[in-house]
């Protein structure tokens, strides 16, 4: 089929928010205009998980840079919004729920655009077995914190709550996003509640604060500094789930980059300002005994008796959300790659009354189920955090490194139109395309035998399948570049939507439906 403007057509693959019928019996797109701006910003603040980050992370965060933990946050803050610049300047020319699939595949190359999608959802799938295995031994403590130091019940107590989250990820986005309201309002009001009392409690009892956490100084040299970054990207990682979700968010072009801005703003906030009142009340020794139970270690600090419970059940509102916001991201882009046939096309099948991409749901659901209760005969929660930690960190690098980069190759020909297309869609995702890769390869020295055989060999794997849909023909790998000086403007004056020359769309289509 010849699709606007001449163009070739991609197979299966229609335009966002399309939900008519589909080549090759796909049936139903996603369900459009769902979310508005301030669910998808409540997503993207979830899908960081503020709670859950900053009690798993920070004990391994503090073992790789020791107190200059808000140093790496700060620093790794700015190149990462570079990233999501970068999103949200691609989500303006093609929202789609691949995403940096997507995106990659039609500026850089489909092999690499292929290798950002598996890196997506090889991260997501581990990361259910990161959160869940915490998830458990935090409600077993609630009741007798000595049953919390078994990891075999703790994965099948874990395994209980994500299966509740797998659920409502199959009722559809609109369960989804009133489930999400009540778990993450609830986590962000108590982490406020408790950030105060901490930072004045931590001036008074513990250790004063010291400008010197927040400068260069306390890195062990390149190489820790790459080290602290690598754990920083996985304390922000999340935030793209707005993309994720672009094909069901109203005003999608603006929607999913404005969210994420929103999320990553807030959660860096968050992130900065309890690593820091962790550095004032708890010295790096108890931070590291501690292991991913370090925010409890501050509630009893804060609030003894009660203060742990308290942050307890944050964490595992934070661990319960992101299981959901999680899902989505995987999902979804299981689902944009079934539709173009680069994975099984059952993948890019939508159920008929939740406007779910079901057979998408029960394979990533499956897999992290069959991982969870494997990952719970294998020592520690704590050991099986740290390794998941800084392997999830390599993968998410890979594609959130070539998502900057397909940005400025996509806006190549307006870089120099004006200083805000320079900054904003050329030097600003460059640097932190840049960044990223430069704290990848830093990293790979100081990587143990397990969190190497996890993040390259879960990339690694991707070269299979990619491999095989490249010889059966999939027409991804035939793709209509993506280039912004072509793409659409948005004039209500001038009758909706029209191309950069003027002539409105046929039949209500879309710049980027092929």
């Amino acid at each position: 089929m010849i699709g606007m403007r001449g163009r070739v057509a991609r197979g299966g693959r229609g335009g966002p928010g399309d939900s008519g019928p589909r080549p090759g019996g796909l049936g139903r797109g996603l369900q459009p205009g769902v979310l508005g701006a301030f669910a998808t910003s409540v997503m993207a603040v979830a899908g960081s998980a503020p709670a859950y980050t900053i009690s798993a992370t920070t004990a391994v965060l503090v073992g790789a840079v020791g107190l200059a933990g808000p140093a790496s946050l700060l620093y790794s803050a700015v190149p990462m919004l570079g990233i999501v610049l970068a999103y949200g300047r691609l989500g303006r020319i093609d929202p789609s729920a691949g995403a940096a699939y997507s995106w990659v595949g039609r500026t850089l190359h489909p092999f690499l655009g292929f290798l950002s999608g598996w890196a997506l959802v090889v991260s997501s799938t581990i990361f259910m077995v990161a959160g869940a295995l915490p998830a458990g031994t935090l409600t077993l403590s609630l009741f007798d914190p000595a049953l919390g130091e078994r990891p075999w019940l703790a994965a099948l107590v874990g395994a209980v709550w994500f299966l509740v989250m797998v659920a409502v990820v199959l009722g559809g986005v609109r369960l989804s996003i009133r489930t999400q309201f009540a778990l993450t309002g609830i986590e962000v009001a108590l982490l406020l509640a408790f950030l105060v009392p901490a930072l004045v409690r931590g001036g008074g009892a513990g250790r004063d604060f010291d400008w010197r956490w927040l400068g260069l100084g306390g890195f062990d040299g390149p190489g820790g500094f790459a080290a602290g970054a690598l754990i920083a990207t996985f304390y922000f990682w999340g935030w793209d789930v707005t993309s994720n979700l672009s094909e069901e968010s109203r005003n999608s072009r603006r929607t999913a980059g404005f969210a994420a801005l929103c999320g990553a703003g807030v959660v860096f906030l968050l992130f900065e300002t309890y690593t820091v009142a962790i550095n004032m009340l708890l010295p790096p020794g108890r931070i590291e005994a501690g292991g991913a139970d370090v925010l409890r270690v501050l509630g009893e600090a804060v609030w003894p008796g009660t203060g742990g419970r308290v942050l307890i059940a944050a964490v595992l509102l934070s661990t319960v959300a992101t299981f959901e916001t999680t899902l989505l991201q995987a999902t979804r882009s299981l689902f944009a790659m079934g539709r173009d046939r680069t994975l099984p096309a059952a993948l890019g099948r939508i159920h008929p009354r939740w406007n779910t991409p079901y057979a998408a749901v029960a394979v990533v659901g499956g897999v992290a189920l069959v991982m969870l209760l494997a990952a719970g005969t294998f020592g520690s929660v704590t050991e099986v955090v740290s390794d998941a930690v800084t392997a999830i960190s390599l993968q998410i690098s890979v594609y959130y490194a070539l998502a900057g980069l397909a940005a400025v190759v996509a806006y190549r020909k307006l870089l120099l139109t004006s200083v805000k297309e320079f900054l904003l869609s050329g030097v600003w995702p460059l640097f932190g395309s840049v960044f990223v890769l430069w704290m990848f390869f830093e990293s790979l020295g100081r990587l143990s035998a397990v969190e190497a055989t996890i993040g390259l060999g879960g990339l690694g794997l991707g070269l299979v399948p990619m491999l095989w849909y490249w010889r059966r023909g999939s027409s991804y790998y035939r793709p209509a570049r993506l280039d912004a000086s072509r793409s659409t403007v948005d004039l209500p004056s001038a009758g909706g939507p029209r191309y950069e020359d003027g002539t409105p769309y046929e039949d209500g289509a879309m710049a980027t439906d092929f």
